[in-house]
């Protein structure tokens, strides 16, 4: 405490400030003595510490629903994500039925080292039982997180057996590229998930390993990338424009920026599609709306969520962050994509994106509201498109609820068809292996029934029966989740989004569909 008494001395006296920041000095002098009064004389101890987070918790509630602050405990785990690595033992997991559920490893890490697959239970770790104890995620990242190269033992039950496992943990990437592969030959599909630290240089790869040649055409997949760093969108925009043209431009009272293409891109003309949904927003609409503004790709999908806003992030005394609104952001028509928002009001700023899900706006194009004042042209084509609220697709496709009812939903949510999922993983590992996804889908034409009719069994276990109708129409759908859950065990991540872009998905139908038939140097859209 009075560590932090004497910075705020310190800051009031010396901090750089021009004459007219009297305002400044006076407020800050104001928080000091309120901070040495209750420190030196309240009746009772207080934790000053978490009152000073309360406080700053408070004061940027009361800022933009987009600026933040971040206690010191949660740092690491709020910066991980973006920053492109962490130290531990390289897996993705779930809690069901209170015990830690390997959904997948990392390739290359020390768990996949030692031999730990997905489907296996953790039930121990460093002798201490964390199965049916009440451990939350939370609790077994901080069992399992440490300094690299230090080592963890670990307990995991497979077909019943016990197995002990002892693990050297290492750097871990957290890659930005969920899935990336060619549905048909010389297009390539690239699902991606955040603007990450090293997302450019993951992205470069996958182009150079996918394609031996250039591509013939392009879907890029940013449904549910909720952004990231603003210079990795403005890296990837640089890759697919021609040398010089705007991709994003900033203005706020310290920040007046505009950020150009460089270098003439890897992929300046051909097919290019991106796809888009409620949940694209910040980085994922800077991309998006530059290249729409020029022209270059054509947007598929829903609005997107309309983060117009870019924040800095500062580290404070104590190691703990704020992220703070500096600037808004104009696409190159100029547009705007900010949602509306009212200072301090941040509850009634998300519940205004949930609207837009009541007035039917995920599935009629129509039920949006677009006046002419929004209305702004293309560069290039001087194509009509649209600001305020996000990024309008050029191609609007409804959101898909086939075969979602109360019976799929009880399923889901209950962590029931998850449980069923990972039982059956663990159990029937050797017969489902394979080399690639055809090598699968032979095997899995084999086993569906037995495994789609032993599910069904396992949900009337737990109490989730269907009613009426309910089993046939949500049949099709839960045969296509199964389905592309047991690639991903078997074969990663991208064997998932194979299965299930395939066989449901009509927004990458779309994408592929127009990418396939492109035609001069923009496509006609409907």
């Amino acid at each position: 405490m009075k560590r932090l008494l004497i910075l705020v001395v310190l800051l009031v006296c010396v901090w750089p400030l021009p004459a007219q920041n009297a305002t400044f000095r006076r407020n800050a002098e104001k928080i000091a003595s309120a901070l040495y009064y209750i420190e030196t004389r309240y009746v009772d101890s207080v934790d000053m510490e978490k009152a000073i987070d309360a406080m700053l918790e408070g004061l940027i509630s009361g800022l933009d629903p987009h600026s933040s602050y971040i206690p010191l405990d949660k740092v690491q785990t709020t910066n991980e994500p973006l920053e492109g690595s962490f130290e531990g033992v390289g897996i993705e997991y779930v809690m069901l039925a209170d015990t830690l559920t390997i959904q997948a490893v990392v390739l290359g890490g020390p768990s996949e080292a030692v031999g730990l697959r997905p489907g296996d239970k953790i039930v121990a770790v460093d002798g201490e039982t964390v199965a049916g104890v009440g451990l939350t995620a939370n609790d077994m990242r901080q069992r399992l997180r440490g300094p690299k190269g230090s080592r963890v033992e670990v307990k995991a039950l497979r077909d019943g057996r016990t197995l002990d496992f002892v693990i050297r943990r290492d750097t871990i990437p957290i890659e930005s590229i969920d899935a990336a592969y060619q549905p048909v030959p010389g297009i390539l599909y690239i699902k991606l998930s955040r603007f990450a630290q090293n997302t450019g240089e993951e992205f470069i790869e996958t182009l150079r390993k996918a394609t031996k040649v250039r591509p013939d055409g392009i879907i890029l997949d940013l449904r549910g990338n909720g952004g990231g760093y603003m210079h990795i969108a403005t890296f990837l925009a640089n890759l697919f424009l021609d040398e010089g043209k705007e991709i994003v431009r900033m203005e706020g009272s310290s920040v007046e920026r505009v950020d150009r293409s460089v270098d003439g891109g890897l992929f300046p003309e051909g097919p290019l599609v991106l796809l888009v949904d409620e949940d694209s927003a910040s980085a994922s609409e800077i991309l998006a709306g530059a290249l729409q503004d020029w022209d270059r790709a054509v947007i598929v999908g829903r609005r997107t969520f309309g983060k117009g806003l870019v924040q800095q992030q500062y580290s404070l005394a104590d190691g703990s962050e704020i992220r703070l609104t500096v600037a808004r952001y104009h696409t190159p028509s100029g547009r705007m994509v900010q949602a509306p928002y009212e200072m301090g009001k941040r509850d009634a700023y998300y519940q205004q994106a949930r609207d837009r899900y009541a007035r039917g706006e995920w599935f009629s194009r129509d039920s949006i509201s677009l006046p002419d004042s929004l209305k702004y042209k293309t560069l290039r084509l001087g194509r009509t498109i649209y600001g305020g609220g996000g990024i309008m697709p050029d191609v609007f496709i409804p959101y898909d609820t086939t075969g979602i009812n109360r019976y799929v939903l009880r399923a889901i949510n209950s962590g029931r068809f998850s449980e069923y999922c990972y039982d059956y993983i663990d159990k029937h590992r050797g017969e489902m292996d394979a080399k690639d996804l055809p090598a699968f889908e032979k095997k899995w034409a084999r086993m569906e029934k037995g495994a789609f009719d032993g599910m069904v069994d396992f949900f009337a276990q737990k109490g989730i029966e269907p009613e009426g109708d309910e089993l046939e129409e949500s049949t099709p759908l839960l045969k296509t989740r199964l389905k592309a859950m047991m690639a991903r065990s078997v074969l990663g991540s991208t064997a998932y989004w194979q299965v299930f872009n395939k066989e449901r998905d009509p927004e990458f139908q779309e994408a592929l569909r127009i990418v396939t038939n492109w035609s001069g140097d923009f496509p006609a859209l409907p």
